[in-house]
């Protein structure tokens, strides 16, 4: 698991995102052909970038990545940044994020990415929240999952800790997760087990199972964590107390099917984690605007 708050922004991803927003919103010439034609190159403004509605702040460090993008095509000084409420804050409607002061022409080039972005980013993290604040008084965390926006990824799941939740595994590299496919195509439980572990000995495993049966096959070949897929409140309380009472400490998450009016059941049961795809996969913006002050 990746430790949660709010360290590690994956710089190197956002200018990746940065530069391909830029060049899909711009063209080939990079051209802004409205501001381009309405705005003097020498104009200097200050702009807010506004919350419309309330929620929770992700992807502030993208604003000066954009504008500086902006202000090198344009041939404009960079705007200077004065951030009012950083990534992890709560935002009423009205609030104000951050305020640029600079070339005009650019900030309004570089609007559109910076909302497309922080918008994104702050709908991840205000769901997010609403997950960890339904797990509060609890020893149950929530973690994300794969189910992230292509290029987006370490960005949203960023976003998700800056809403209070955990990062599961970044992809299929860094943990090896044994799901229904797997284990039908290697056999059993313990035959997949066993494979990755000979393979990939330094890997972390994590092993799928949807009944307590194979809970304690999973256990018995080796695994420490283990997700209860799809599991109802009273079977995955049986498969917590079967796993509590094996010896060994053991990692116990529940996943598939979980809503915010059931969470705090399943966290009753004693696991270690809930999954939620949808704090990536469905996350409604939060509606942030940029306004000319003066």
């Amino acid at each position: 698991m990746t430790a949660d708050g709010l360290s590690g922004f994956p710089l190197d991803w956002a200018h990746e995102l940065v530069t391909v927003a830029l060049r899909e919103d711009l063209g080939p010439d990079g051209l802004d052909v409205t501001t381009l034609a309405t705005i003097p190159a020498d104009q200097v403004r200050t702009a807010e970038i506004v919350a419309r509605a309330p929620g929770v702040v992700a992807g502030v460090p993208v604003i000066a990545l954009v504008l500086a993008a902006v202000a090198e095509k344009v041939g404009a000084d960079v705007p200077s940044i004065e951030v009012v409420n950083d990534d992890g804050a709560r935002l009423d409607r009205g609030d104000v994020i951050a305020r640029l002061t600079g070339t005009t022409q650019v900030i309004l080039v570089a609007e559109r990415t910076i909302l497309n972005i922080l918008s994104r980013l702050s709908g991840v993290a205000t769901h997010t929240r609403r997950w960890a604040d339904a797990l509060e008084g609890t020893s149950t965390m929530v973690l994300d999952t794969r189910k992230t926006t292509p290029g987006m990824r370490w960005l949203e799941k960023y976003a998700v800790r800056c809403g209070g939740g955990t990062n599961k595994r970044m992809g299929l590299y860094d943990v090896a997760m044994i799901k229904d496919n797997h284990k039908l195509a290697a056999g059993s439980v313990a035959a997949a087990y066993t494979l990755v572990r000979e393979r990939f000995p330094a890997v972390d495993v994590q092993v799928e199972v949807t009944t307590p049966a194979e809970a304690q096959e999973a256990y018995d070949a080796g695994a420490r964590f283990i997700m209860c897929d799809n599991m109802s409140v009273e079977v995955l309380r049986e498969t917590v107390e079967l796993l509590r009472s094996a010896g060994e400490r053991v990692e116990i998450e529940a996943t598939g099917g979980l809503t915010l009016d059931v969470v705090a059941d399943f966290a009753s049961t004693g696991v270690d984690f809930v999954s939620v795809g949808g704090l990536t996969h469905s996350s409604p913006i939060v509606d942030i605007a940029l306004d000319l002050t003066d």
